[in-house]
């Protein structure tokens, strides 16, 4: 199976890095954050894995964590989009 990757670094929330992979059907595969509100962001790994990345920008595009402009849902949503545009591996 190809997959394709991107490692995102977040703007403007507690949560420093995400890896993220996606199969050649855009499914997300993997998930991993550094920082942030640990168990919330386990469980937002958990719930996105084997989702369609489209399906998961729809359900979570512009949710915003306090007075913040932006959440790590969102930003999650910004390294998605990266991930559709990534060239395909081996």
């Amino acid at each position: 199976m190809k997959t394709k990757h991107v490692m995102y670094k977040p703007q403007g929330v507690c949560s420093q890095f995400m890896d993220v992979t996606a199969d050649e059907n855009n499914i997300i595969q993997q998930v991993m954050v550094l920082g942030g509100c640990n168990g919330n962001l386990q469980g937002i790994c958990r719930l996105v894995e084997g989702q369609p990345i489209d399906k998961v920008i729809e359900r979570v595009n512009g949710i915003r964590c306090g007075n913040k402009g932006t959440s790590c849902p969102d930003q999650l949503c910004r390294a998605l989009e990266q991930l559709k545009s990534a060239p395909l591996q081996d």
